[in-house]
């Protein structure tokens, strides 16, 4: 018996649109289902992505039987923050791409979680594994996958109304000058990098960032902070902090300094992550270690009395709890 899903639309928008955000797919992923006549809107078979839906109107899916794949052989480990029958918490290790796809021919996250054995219904017929959020391949820390279907319902749900969220590192040249930095602009696909996402842009959607100050270095070169995301759109702190003539060490894609130190990977890790147990209802709380490559760079870089102490995830939720 087929899954079947209804959603209703709240804006008008197109519809690969509305459902790569409401299912968290990529929108290529999105148009696969669409192309195979799983997507009817008020009830009328669609077949192209870019149906423009309107306020008020009803999407109803119907997911398709899964297609297992095999695992690919896996040559990294993966540390478990904590576990139980409903969800897997994890810290990704940096350099490791969650999802599979044409262009990628390393073994991903996706097959780490085939190796456990959490296989998962998806959107498109293809195997979920339970992935609930997603992190750039460069980025590491925190996040929470569903072992179930009823839970990677309820944690989804949960990245909508925002009751699920994370607190990122970032080690950024030149430092921002105020204490907290709130950036309110909107994301979109660049039109001369495709690579690349971009602030301002007409068509880009809502999204918001708060940036709080943990630390100086020495001659001010350096900032580490600490950032929340009120939305979740693609490289958001990134494209945010670019548009701030800022730019995170490492980072390959977005603005970059010629002057700012080498570094092996970008220093962007996702510290901190909270949500909602699917079955006891309780708010956890976990924090994800920095790898060797920035826990060094950051001791070496900044005064050790003071990380010791901002690093402190308390500290850093508490920093944002006026804008949350």
């Amino acid at each position: 018996m087929l899954n079947t899903q209804e959603y209703i639309c709240q804006e008008p928008q197109r519809l690969d649109v509305f459902l790569s955000e409401v299912l968290n797919q990529t929108r290529s992923q999105v148009a696969t289902l669409i192309k195979r006549d799983c997507v009817f809107v008020e009830e009328k078979l669609v077949n192209r992505p870019g149906v423009k839906l309107k306020s008020g109107q009803k999407i109803k899916v119907s997911f398709p039987e899964v297609t297992q794949k095999e695992a690919l052989e896996v040559d990294f480990d993966v540390e478990i923050l904590y576990e139980d029958e409903d969800v897997l918490v994890i810290n990704k290790p940096s350099g490791v791409t969650v999802h599979p796809a044409p262009s990628v021919k390393e073994a991903t996250l996706v097959d780490w979680l085939k190796h456990k054995g959490i296989r998962l219904s998806t959107i498109s017929g293809d195997e979920r594994h339970g992935i609930v959020h997603r992190l750039d391949k460069g980025t590491s820390g925190a996040m929470v996958i569903a072992k179930n279907n009823e839970a990677h319902e309820f944690l989804s749900k949960q990245l909508q109304d925002k009751s699920m969220g994370r607190y990122y590192l970032a080690v950024v040249t030149p430092p921002l000058k105020d204490d907290v930095t709130i950036i309110e602009s909107n994301i979109g696909r660049s039109a001369n990098n495709r690579l690349k996402m971009a602030c301002g842009l007409e068509h880009g959607k809502y999204a918001k960032t708060v940036f709080k100050n943990l630390a100086q270095n020495e001659d001010e070169k350096l900032q580490l902070l600490a950032c929340k995301l009120f939305t979740g759109r693609t490289h958001q702190i990134r494209v945010h902090l670019e548009s701030l003539h800022r730019h995170i060490l490492g980072d390959h894609i977005y603005a970059k300094s010629p002057q700012a130190p080498k570094t092996e990977r970008i220093l962007l890790h996702a510290y901190v992550i909270y949500f909602i147990h699917p079955s006891t209802q309780e708010k956890l709380y976990f924090r994800a270690s920095p790898d060797k490559i920035m826990q060094e760079f950051i001791e070496k870089k900044f005064d050790l009395e003071i990380i010791n102490e901002v690093l402190n995830p308390e500290y850093i939720i508490n920093s944002f709890t006026t804008d949350s």
